[in-house]
């Protein structure tokens, strides 16, 4: 057997050669097997080309006889244009169709457009052009109460009016009102927030300086906090914030992580700034720690947080709280109110993301940003991978001399791209989180002075740093509107901008490769989980310590400090919640605001390389997993889950080891989860079934893992166990239910037991993967368990204390099963347990066994038609399957 590739008819194909004889010709060695992107098989005879396509099965030999069956059927006959049978398939667009759109959208001519659309590999899901008209303008700087010296620095940079939102958005602050800013990237809100605050604090600052002229230098204060998600974009945002401030002699510092000890002395203790750049993790530190920092930032009146469409998850649920700290702290100090700023990317629900990272209600201004023409193509790799399709289109754009940025979903991704696009011979750099703050800032310098034409992204590059001029975006597959603000990127300049969307082989993409329409209305939302107990009692511990907490002000906390007095982390004295400083310092200082649970060192060479949470790490960590970082694949030796004599740190520990390059697996854990109610939050009717919201105690257990082979797209492998299985607790949100028989398909059952616990557990899993935009990308951060042939499923939020995303799916559970119902209809795949486009899933923990596509088939249909059902109060013994 060996593998080759070959062109027919301009078409390339990749073909696996074993001898299969002809049964037209009979030549022995003619048949050539070309496998198509959703597991069929593709029969060809290179003498007299006839050509068989056979469905989805899981030995090529058995395709083979089915094959032979459909020529002596008559089914096969000789085909001497293998391109129209390819267009049957619709496996490529037909030629006319394509045409029809070239000349729709007026595309003739254009070269690349026209290559890219003419593939013979591809299917063409959706050309559209996206044009947005100029946005409304708004007055001249003229008729706003803004100082002369903020308009004629804004003169300088040659923008002389505004455009009407941020009109509304200086209005609105300057009369004092919190305000959430909601435009995409490179359209001005950085202008609409900062030019009234700076108006407002000059105002302010002058009135002080005025009642004590001698306090002017030496005894200015911190009006304004501006909170960034990265350093590297508060370092790019510096320079627009100092235009505009300089001018009324008011000073802009930066302080965070990469600030130098010397900066920090100025800052402290000179020259202190009346607005300060900094991020939430300093934030923290500092009020833990009462720093002088800390007692600076006691004064401010305005906080900004740009980007808070960042702030989701179990991360957002710690910003709440930290804002909460900053407002205690400044409350007391200026016995006002602090007024808060949001700007955001394009959200659908950002009143609601906002009142709930915030705690109170901020009121949105819409803006527009302003571009050129954007060329959107959206592609379907049918004879070969997604990363194939990247790597040619990024190419063909990179020959043309078109600037470009490709993102990636996965820190590997953006790593693998990177490397075959340099085997190309192209010029292109890796800009990611995990590299060092100058080897990113030297890619965005490389790709502003055109010394490289391709950066390879993870969303890093989502945050409106400033690179330059960006000629094309290409991206896998994200939400649209998550896909707009990556195009903010694009056509700045008003150019002629391009953006190409790769499907993959997954669930979601199949699907938009039939629904195109529904990937334009699909729209990525943003959440949070405020209520997360483990959350607050960190934070309310955080609390007391920037300040004892007073009986006055306990109140919202008050079930919350009763568990920390009981664990003797809190005492009350003379009326205040005051702190057993030595015992709660040891537990704060291991915490961590973009995560919760107990951490994972990761050793190699005795140092120190990266970290990993519960519960989490216990699946990617255990012993003799694969674990990927860097870029690089290593070995776990060892999980030390107890580690009293580690003398790195305290807390528990991986080893790992290094595998030769050419080591041909990567590892999935094989779990078993099992699911306790511990309390019923909500309930509602979906159809006819019915479901609770609940907290829940989930026992996880990693019993063993799969070796899968690398490059294989099965995700199937060879099941190993360990010597004593692994087991975790922990508390989290989710919700439940019980999903109807599968009646009609059980009436031909030989195993009802099997079938019926596979079709459950299928439900679960294309319920999670087909959502995937339904709930705004939140599968990522959800696990399922089905409980064998009970019917009960259970989705849950893979977050200590929960993270908000079994929320966001429980409030859209109906349109999320009607997904799930058309993503496992319409795959043509016909294997008993599906595939991976539609029952199969990366996270599974039973290895894709127990899957049943046909009697999930059935369960959706019913539970879409109405049939109803009962959860009922006790959840059976049972095998679970996640």
């Amino acid at each position: 057997m060996h593998i080759e590739k070959r062109y027919i008819l301009g078409i390339h194909v990749q073909y696996v050669t074993i001898g299969y004889r002809c049964p037209s010709c009979n030549d022995v060695n003619s048949i050539d097997v070309n496998k198509i992107y959703n597991g069929r098989l593709m029969f060809v005879c290179s003498k007299c080309t006839i050509c068989g396509i056979v469905p989805f099965m899981a030995e090529q030999d058995e395709a083979y006889l089915e094959f032979l069956t459909m020529y002596d059927n008559g089914i096969i006959d000789k085909v001497q244009d293998l391109e129209l049978v390819i267009e049957q398939e619709r496996l490529v667009r037909p030629f006319s169709e394509i045409k029809e759109l070239i000349h729709k959208n007026g595309a003739v001519g254009n070269k690349l457009l026209e290559n890219v659309l003419r593939s013979k590999k591809d299917y063409i899901v959706d050309f559209i052009i996206l044009e947005e008209p100029e946005p409304e303008a708004g007055r001249e700087f003229q008729s706003l109460p803004i100082d002369e010296g903020i308009v004629a620095s804004l003169w300088k940079r040659n923008i002389k009016r505004l455009y009407k939102f941020q009109e509304e958005s200086i209005l609105q602050i300057l009369g004092g009102k919190d305000v959430v800013i909601v435009a995409p990237t490179a359209s001005g809100k950085t202008e609409a927030f900062c030019i009234p605050i700076v108006q407002r604090i000059s105002v302010e600052a002058a009135h002080f300086s005025s009642l004590r002229p001698e306090t002017r230098l030496n005894g200015r204060k911190v009006f304004a906090v501006f909170v960034y998600p990265t350093k590297a974009l508060a370092r790019d945002q510096y320079p627009k914030i100092v235009q505009i401030a300089e001018p009324v002699g008011m000073n802009v510092g930066i302080f965070d992580g990469d600030t130098s000890k010397s900066e920090r002395e100025i800052i402290t203790r000179q020259l202190i700034p009346e607005i300060i750049i900094t991020n939430f993790d300093v934030i923290h530190y500092h009020l833990l720690h009462r720093t002088r920092f800390s007692r600076l930032l006691r004064t401010c009146k305005f906080l900004v947080v740009d980007e808070a469409h960042v702030y989701t998850g179990v991360f957002g649920a710690n910003v709440h709280y930290i804002i909460k700290r900053l407002e205690r702290m400044t409350s007391s100090t200026t016995k006002q109110k602090l007024q808060i700023i949001a700007a955001s990317a394009t959200l659908p629900n950002a009143h609601e993301f906002c009142r709930s990272l915030f705690g109170r209600d901020l009121s949105p201004i819409y803006g527009k940003g302003r571009k050129g023409k954007i060329n959107l193509v959206i592609i379907f790799p049918s004879l070969h991978s997604q990363r194939s399709l990247m790597l040619d289109i990024l190419k063909r754009l990179i020959t043309t001399n078109h600037k470009t940025i490709a993102f990636s979903k996965s820190h590997l991704g953006s790593e693998l791209l990177a490397f075959y696009s340099t085997r190309q011979g192209n010029q292109i750099r890796v800009h990611r989180a995990g590299l060092l703050p100058s080897e990113r800032k030297s890619v965005e310098d490389l790709f502003r002075t055109n010394k490289i034409l391709a950066i390879s992204a993870t969303p890093t590059l989502e945050l409106g740093i400033d690179i330059g001029d960006v000629d094309a975006i290409m991206s896998d597959i994200v939400p649209i509107n998550r896909l707009i603000q990556r195009l903010g990127r694009a056509a700045r300049n008003g150019q002629e901008g391009y953006a190409f969307l790769a499907l993959g082989n997954d669930p979601i993409s199949q699907y938009y490769k039939l629904h195109p329409e529904d990937y334009l209305q699909d729209q990525e939302i943003a959440y949070t989980d405020p209520t997360n107990s483990f959350v607050e009692e960190y934070q309310v511990l955080a609390m007391a310590c920037d300040k004892p907490i007073s009986t006055n002000e306990s109140s919202p906390f008050r079930n919350t400090l009763q568990k920390l007095i009981s664990s003797g982390l809190v005492q009350l004295t003379k009326g205040k919640f005051v702190l057993e400083h030595s015992k709660a310092m040891n537990l704060l200082w291991n915490f961590s605001i973009r995560g919760i649970g107990s951490r994972v060192d990761i050793i190699f060479n005795e140092r120190k390389i990266g970290e990993r949470q519960m519960p989490q790490a216990l699946e990617e960590l255990h012993d003799q997993a694969i674990y990927f970082l860097g870029g690089k694949r290593y070995k776990v030796f060892k999980l030390y889950l107890e580690n009293p004599d580690n003398k790195l740190e305290k807390g528990t520990y991986a080893k790992l080891t290094a595998i030769p390059g050419g080591y041909p697996y990567y590892t999935k854990a094989i779990v078993d989860d099992w699911p306790t109610i511990l309390e019923v939050y909500e309930q509602k009717t979906v159809f006819g079934i019915e479901v609770r919201y609940c907290s829940l105690e989930i026992l996880k257990k990693v019993s063993g893992y799969s070796n899968i082979e690398l490059g294989k797209e099965v995700t199937q492998g060879t099941r190993l166990y360990l010597e004593s299985p692994l087991e975790f607790k922990f508390i989290t949100k989710g919700l439940v239910f019980r999903a109807p028989k599968p009646k009609n398909v059980l009436e031909s059952a030989m195993d009802d037991a099997y079938l019926e616990m596979s079709g459950y557990h299928a439900t679960e899993h294309v319920i999670i993967e087909g959502s995937i935009m339904i709930t705004g990308g939140s599968s990522q951060d959800m696990g399922g368990i089905s409980i064998g042939s009970s019917g009960l499923i259970f989705i849950y939020d893979g977050s200590i204390g929960g993270n908000g995303a079994s929320r966001t799916l429980y409030n859209k559970l109906d349109k999320a099963m009607i997904r799930a119902q058309r993503v496992i209809s319409e795959c043509p795949c016909r294997s008993e347990s599906g595939c991976p486009r539609c029952t199969y899933s990366y996270k599974c923990g039973n290895n894709n066994e127990y899957l049943h596509k046909i009697a999930a088939i059935e369960i959706l249909n019913n539970i879409v038609a109405g049939e109803k059902t009962e959860i009922g109060e006790k959840i059976p013994d049972d095998k679970s399957l996640i």
